[in-house]
């Protein structure tokens, strides 16, 4: 599951060796350090995404809960402040307006 925050963009996956736990994967520290901070990021440099922090589903669902509630914006592209990520969600966000139709090439 990706989940783009107006802070983070992390990649969520059921972990291999706990059957009870979640790896929240980011492809820079920050963003894990954002939601999760003070708590051990694991760095895999050769991965795809090389950031993880483990984490039980329950600890993840308070987080996004907490996340939901904490929402004040009316748009979220204008929320993010961080030009490297409103840069990728831009680019996000036109992919997926290309493929609803809404962009005209």
């Amino acid at each position: 599951m990706w989940i783009c925050f107006n802070d983070s963009f992390v990649s969520i996956v059921q972990d291999r060796e706990r059957i009870e736990s979640l790896v929240v994967r980011a492809r820079t520290p920050t963003h894990l350090e954002r939601l999760f901070p003070g708590q051990e990021i694991v760095m895999s440099p050769g991965r795809d995404y090389a950031c993880r922090h483990f984490i039980s589903r329950n600890q993840l669902v308070k987080l996004l809960a907490e996340r939901v509630d904490a929402i004040d914006y009316t748009n979220f592209k204008g929320s993010v402040t961080d030009y490297r990520l409103r840069r990728l969600y831009g680019e996000f966000w036109y992919l997926h307006a290309e493929y609803q139709g809404r962009v005209r090439t």
